[in-house]
């Protein structure tokens, strides 16, 4: 069974950072393409950032890209994601997921409130 379970949420004023963690099992974690979503209070999921299977290739949303970094340690089957800089408008809960829609395995998510 998939399980992943993220972690490393919390407050944070604006232009402070965050990182979050997930953890994975049930599944070959080095074999897979990981993907982080978040969903704004009221609004859809939203694609964040994805990672390769060995971390080398990395893409992220244009609203993200150049404040977070993504990451991972396959010997640890955890997926990271460094958030810096952070805006109001980055509030809501994060996940992690194996797919980039968010539709597939997903774990409970970790609350991100950006406020001062």
């Amino acid at each position: 069974e998939v399980q992943l379970v993220e972690s490393g949420g919390g407050l944070v004023q604006p232009g402070g950072s965050l990182r979050l963690s997930c953890a994975a099992s049930g599944f070959t974690f080095s074999s897979s393409w990981m993907y982080w979503v978040r969903q704004a209070p009221g609004k859809g999921l939203e694609w964040v950032s994805s990672i390769s299977r060995g971390g080398g290739a990395a893409d992220y949303a244009d609203s993200v890209k150049g404040r977070f970094t993504v990451s991972r340690d396959n010997a640890k089957n955890t997926l990271y994601l460094q958030l810096n800089s952070l805006k109001t408008e980055d509030t809501g809960m994060y996940y992690c997921s194996t797919s980039r829609t968010g539709t597939g395995a997903r774990g409970q998510g970790t609350q991100v409130t950006v406020s001062s």
